[in-house]
């Protein structure tokens, strides 16, 4: 028997979703942004809580190939003290997904984006490693994730005010958000985000995945510092414009 919510989507969806995939994977290997833009892109082919299920489970497979890719390059303190309040923002999330509609949740990610894209303007006059700014940053990559796996975007304007080069920047995110999806992940089956559906969906696109991680990988090669960080600031800001006002 074919699950409901892939007998559901016509082709057009279908090549959504796909394009989808290959953004995710793309993201996880160079521009970390573009997963932002690949939530969009599902949410609007299927209601936004099954469109999570489906991103997160895209995200995790990423994630795997991520970690092995960039394992040299980890700030593990950086990593340990986010931990914390990004596992405070996911509990948060959590009660929030379940009293909001699909409207409030993307205007309420849309918001905290543009928000934090205006306090990253003055990025070089803040404390990127002070305790404030992890609690804050952290804290919002644990409720955006949660409730819209946007948590990329508060990280990404963390890592980039930490001045990180590149492959540090790649190697603390690939292992930060392995470690945050997967602790979502048994929420999000006890919160009906992730079901046999949304499983059998993902499965479906997985090589698209991977393939966009090795895109990722030939990309991020020729793109340098200057440029990387303006591409991530541009992906964060799309992804924050959109989901206020689409």
């Amino acid at each position: 028997m074919i699950p409901q919510l892939i007998a559901g989507l016509p082709l057009a969806a279908w090549l959504v979703v796909a394009a989808a995939a290959l953004l995710v994977g793309i993201s996880k290997t160079s521009i970390g942004g573009l997963g932002m833009v690949a939530v969009g892109l599902v949410a609007v082919v299927m209601p936004t809580k099954d469109s999570t299920g489906v991103v997160l489970l895209m995200l995790l497979t990423g994630d795997l190939v991520a970690i092995w890719i960039y394992r040299r390059t980890v700030d593990w303190r950086l990593i340990g003290r986010l931990m914390l309040p990004v596992a405070a923002g996911i509990a948060i999330g959590a009660v929030f997904l379940t009293r909001v509609d699909d409207l409030v949740l993307r205007r309420t990610i849309g918001i905290l984006l543009l928000g934090l894209l205006v306090v990253g303007l003055w990025r070089d006059r803040l404390p990127a490693h002070g305790r404030a700014m992890a609690l804050g940053y952290g804290g919002l990559a644990g409720f955006t994730t949660m409730v819209a796996n946007a948590g990329g975007a508060p990280m990404n304007l963390y890592l980039l005010a930490a001045k990180y080069d590149k492959w540090r920047f790649l190697g603390t995110g690939a292992w930060f958000f392995f470690t945050v999806n997967a602790i979502k992940l048994p929420i999000s089956v006890g919160l009906g985000i992730v079901r046999v559906d949304t499983v059998a969906l993902w499965a479906t696109v997985v090589p698209v995945v991977l393939l966009g991680t090795w895109l990722g990988r030939v990309v991020i090669k020729r793109v340098d510092q200057r440029l990387f960080e303006t591409l991530v600031t541009i992906s964060v800001a799309a992804s924050a414009l959109y989901l206020t006002f689409v």
